[in-house]
């Protein structure tokens, strides 16, 4: 493997744990935004896990929304190189006869 070959794979091993770390981070605060909203709500209304319940079964989706943004964008930055000029793949001489 080739210096080049393996700092790029550290860049997108980088970029790849940085995504996973945004997307989890991201559905934290999501779930507890909602958990703590709904229990506010349920306190403020003395209803007492309606909201809470509500709140926490509609951040999945926006969770899942928010990961597909999060991932897409990230994968539009990651930008794949050409080889460099020596790594360049040849083709091998023909070795057979021709029938």
């Amino acid at each position: 493997m080739s210096q080049s070959n393996g700092k790029g794979q550290d860049e997108f091993r980088a970029a790849v744990t940085m995504t996973v770390v945004w997307v989890a981070g991201l559905t934290l605060v999501v779930i507890f935004a909602a958990l703590f909203a709904g229990i506010l709500l349920d306190k403020a209304l003395n209803s007492k896990p309606l909201f809470t319940v509500l709140l926490i079964v509609a951040s999945i989706p926006v969770t899942i929304y928010l990961t597909f943004r999060v991932v897409k964008a990230a994968s539009s930055r990651i930008q794949i190189r050409p080889a460099a000029k020596n790594e360049k793949l040849e083709e091998e001489p023909h070795r057979g006869e021709d029938s």
